[in-house]
Formats: C-alpha cells, structure tokens, sequence
C-alpha cells in the first residue's frame, strides 16, 4: 500500500443497501484490502480478521500503535464459538439482551485470530453492530472484519464518510458512505475474563444497562483518566479524539462555568489566539454577547445527552475547520451516557481541567 492510491466512494443508502455495491466492498476485503464503513457508533476501517497482513494495512493507514488491539465484528451469533475459546459465564445473556448494538465483549481468543488484531493479548474483541450497511457487508464477505475507527490515529472519530475521506483518502482501498452515524461515540467495551464483568471503555449501552441485566459491574480506572500500559481494550492508553486546537474542560457549577468560560475566551483572545467553545441549548444564549468565541457548537440539549453524544466528534473537527487554536469544553454528569461523553471529552484534552 502507498499513500496516493485510488480510494473508492460508495454512496449507498443506509436502510436498503445496494447489494452490487456491498459486493464490491466484499471483494475487496476478501483480497486483503481495507475498507470504510458505518456503523451506529462510527465509522470503521475493516479488514479481514483472519488475515494478518491485510489487518496491517488498517495500521499503516491509521498511523495507529501495534500494541492497540483491534474490535471483531460479525454478523451471527454462530461466529462467535468460532473466534472464542470458550464462552465466559453471562456471555450468552449479554449477547441475547444487547445484540445487534454497541457493545463490545472481551473474551479469550481461539486459534483462528492472528495477533495484528489483539495485539498479542490472549483475548478479543467481538462485537455484532446493528448498522443494516455493516451487517450486510459482513454478510457479503462471509468473514469477520476487524476495526478500529476510521480516522487517523489520535484524531477525533469519524461519524460520517466525508470525516473518513478527509483523513485517509488516498490510503484505503474505498469508503462506503451511509450517511451520519447515529449514536456518534464508540461501543461499550465490557471485559469478561475479569472476575467481575469491567467496562473498560464507556459508550453506546450505558452502565446502568448493563447492571440492570448483570447485578454488579466494575468500572476500570482508565475510564476516569488513570494511564495504563497494557491496554485490554482501543481507547485505554494512547491519545485520542483530539483535533488540533488545545481542548479545555471547564467544570463546575453551570452558572459559574458559563462565567469561566466568557473570562477565558477573553483572555486567550487577548493573545491574539481563536477560541472556540463547544456548548448546549441552555448555556449557548449566553455566549452570543462579547466577548464572543470565534466559533461556537451548539452539541444538543442537556436534557437528552444522547444528541450531545451523536454531535460530539463532528463538533470538534468543526473545530478544526474554523482553526480554533483553543476549545473550551462544558462537561457534563457522568451517568447514562453521560459517562461515554465525559470519557471522550477528557481523553481529547488530555485530561486539562479547569475548575469554575
């Protein structure tokens, strides 16, 4: 692969899929290329799972570390006793309540996944998504697909074709455009092989869901910020999300962060430097008299976070196209999904927190 090859657009309809255009994508993944599709959570960059060269690619063209495993996703609850060594204890449960959707389960590997995608750990990643796009072209190629998002390395997630094209255009083989992702943050990762049932990376099933179903859930440390070195899961050590201004989470109570916020779009612009601020139907009127940002995103209302969720990584490339070189951040419970969106925001400033 070199960069400046031919990347394929495949515009399709995101309810009824063209099946000669879901062919087509098939057979280039069933060579070993590498392929943009959506799915509910974002946009992923597949390849055929069980091919170790081919999942290579999906690494060179991300720019992405070799020790970040890979998702698997498939199309069937009979995949799954194919990819796992055995099935761990409220699997099947797990599978039955929240199949098709966005929840990834960790489990121990079987012999057919090659170590590109798991990064040499002993378990996997599997997930079944619900996209009509994504199950038909799983279908089609007849074989799991590993992947990671459809981004470059580090770069906020893709939740539409025009956000993948923008980032690798030129180094995948094609992209297949549905239209805009619905849920707009990435599955839930819920590791099995602990002792107790840990999510190691929040997203489209909450952990109330989850300990509605389970009793008890733990949650890893690295959710919250805490660094680790080995990560079970894509997301849990390297730098994510981020665009190319400097993001900065203003917490607090929200009369005072709104108050926090307008200081600061004061005082950084006083030093000649773009300021954006990424906000809600509630605290956006006060935004709109000086000093005003340079550029304002309205997410969605608190009062349904999942619309905040599906517009977060659209609003902070948005960012980058307006080349803020700062990004203030209104944050936000971290329940529901809630915790999903707290995760994302703090993993895109690196942890930068201001108090109000």
């Amino acid at each position: 692969m070199s960069v400046g090859m031919r990347t394929k657009y495949l515009k399709i309809n995101p309810l009824v899929p063209e099946l000669h255009k879901i062919r087509l994508a098939a057979r280039i993944l069933a060579r070993g290329g590498v392929v943009a599709f959506p799915t509910e959570t974002v946009y992923g960059l597949g390849a055929n799972a069980l091919d170790g060269r081919a999942v290579r690619r999906i690494f060179r063209a991300k720019g992405r570390p070799a020790d970040n495993p890979l998702i698997v996703h498939i199309a069937s609850f009979q995949d799954v006793q194919d990819l796992v060594a055995y099935l761990p204890p409220r699997a099947t449960l797990l599978m039955q309540r929240f199949w098709p959707g966005p929840l990834t389960l960790i489990m121990p590997r079987s012999g057919l996944i090659p170590d590109e995608v798991t990064a040499g750990l002993d378990t996997v990643g599997l997930r079944m998504p619900s996209h009509p796009v994504a199950q038909a072209l799983i279908r089609a190629t007849r074989l799991p697909i590993a992947a990671p998002s459809a981004n470059t390395s580090g770069r906020p997630s893709p939740t539409t074709g025009q956000h993948v094209l923008r980032d690798l255009r030129g180094k995948i083989d094609a992209v297949i455009d549905g239209g805009p992702s619905t849920v707009g943050v990435e599955s839930t990762v819920l590791d099995l092989t602990s002792p107790v049932p840990t999510i190691l990376r929040p997203g489209g099933i909450t952990y109330e869901e989850l300990q509605a179903v389970l009793g008890k859930v733990a949650i890893d440390p690295a959710v919250k910020g805490q660094q680790v070195e080995h990560p079970k899961a894509p997301g849990m050590k390297y730098r994510h999300y981020a665009p190319a201004g400097e993001v900065f989470l203003v917490t607090g109570d929200l009369e005072r962060v709104v108050a926090r916020v307008r200081a600061l779009v004061a005082a950084w612009q006083r030093r000649g430097r773009r300021v954006a601020v990424l906000a809600t139907s509630e605290t956006a009127p006060f935004y709109q008299d000086e000093p005003r940002p340079d550029y304002l995103e309205v997410l969605g209302s608190r009062r349904q976070p999942e619309t905040i969720a599906a517009n977060l990584f659209g609003a902070l490339r948005n960012c980058d196209r307006h080349h803020a070189d700062i990004i203030l951040a209104e944050t936000f419970k971290e329940e529901g999904i809630g915790l999903a969106i707290m995760n994302r925001l703090r993993k895109s400033a690196a942890n930068r927190i201001i108090r109000a």
